[in-house]
């Protein structure tokens, strides 16, 4: 059976409880290792992968994080479709903790993490101006609201560095942005999955609200895991429906996201680099 669908957890989704037929499977890449194994096994009658982003027992900060080969693995596998989950601050009064945002942007905010897999001699340029699959984030919304999750659709995801939270003046400027959630992860596994030919959406599980809000210095660390837990429950039960629902021999944009992206001419790109790329290129350039 093929595994055409790959879920990656964040913040206390280190594990799907509907799992069976589990299977860890150990992998390595041109760009070292993931954050740790995967679980290939089976969710409501499809075969998945899962990957804990933050590696077992939390142990990885969003900026220590190979996100390159995160994502590198999942292509191995034969993975098409990505659904990611991770908690985030909320930068808006509409957007309450328990709540769940599907957003649809992103800002980076980032400094010096390496988003491309098309470096050491191979130059592309994929097109992100809508960075999420609309088709997976509106299956994700609607299996969250009939799940009974107060689901929001669309919004702009404000990607920070981290791992420390935001000042106050920062907080303010993303809200004078647009910016409607904040987190630390899911704008390079974005970028690339769609070097990658992957659809890739995200639920944002919101924890609390930013420091931004005049209630946020009462909130402790308690009541965070606390909605962290609670959210993940319904987490779970979101990413199941989807699994389920999702028709994976659906084309999406991104699966041939790299058509016309590559610049660099087959015969200038290094015979390793041509190697090492071969599952994102090898339709493309022989």
């Amino acid at each position: 059976m093929h595994i055409k669908i790959g879920i990656i957890g964040g913040s206390g989704l280190y594990d799907m409880a509907e799992l069976t037929d589990r299977e860890e499977r150990t992998l390595t890449t041109p760009f070292g290792d993931p954050s740790g194994p995967y679980v290939l096994a089976t969710l409501r009658g499809k075969r998945v992968a899962f990957l804990a982003r933050h590696g077992k027992g939390h142990r990885l900060n969003p900026s220590e994080l190979n996100y390159r080969a995160n994502i590198f693995g999942m292509k191995l596998l034969g993975v098409e479709w990505i659904m990611s989950a991770s908690a985030v601050g909320s930068l808006q009064e509409q957007y309450a903790p328990m709540d769940l945002v599907f957003p649809d942007q992103f800002i980076d905010r980032t400094r010096g993490r390496i988003s491309t897999f098309f470096t050491n001699g191979i130059v592309a340029h994929v097109g992100f101006s809508h960075p999420l699959s609309p088709h997976l984030a509106a299956l994700a919304a609607d299996c969250a609201t009939a799940a009974g999750a107060r689901a929001h659709r669309g919004g702009t995801y404000v990607c920070m560095e981290g791992p420390q939270f935001s000042t106050l003046a920062e907080s303010n400027l993303y809200r004078s942005w647009g910016g409607d959630v904040i987190g630390m992860t899911n704008l390079q596994e974005a970028k690339l999955a769609r070097e990658a030919e992957i659809a890739y959406a995200t639920m944002a599980l919101v924890t609390d609200y930013d420091c931004w809000h005049p209630e946020h210095d009462s909130v402790t660390i308690d009541m965070i895991i606390g909605y962290l837990t609670a959210n993940v429950k319904m987490a779970q039960e979101v990413i199941a429906r989807v699994v389920e629902k999702l028709d994976v021999s659906r084309r999406d944009p991104a699966h041939s996201a790299l058509k016309s992206a590559i610049l660099t001419h087959a015969d200038a790109i290094p015979p390793e680099v041509k190697k090492d790329l071969a599952p994102l290129i090898g339709k493309y350039v022989k």
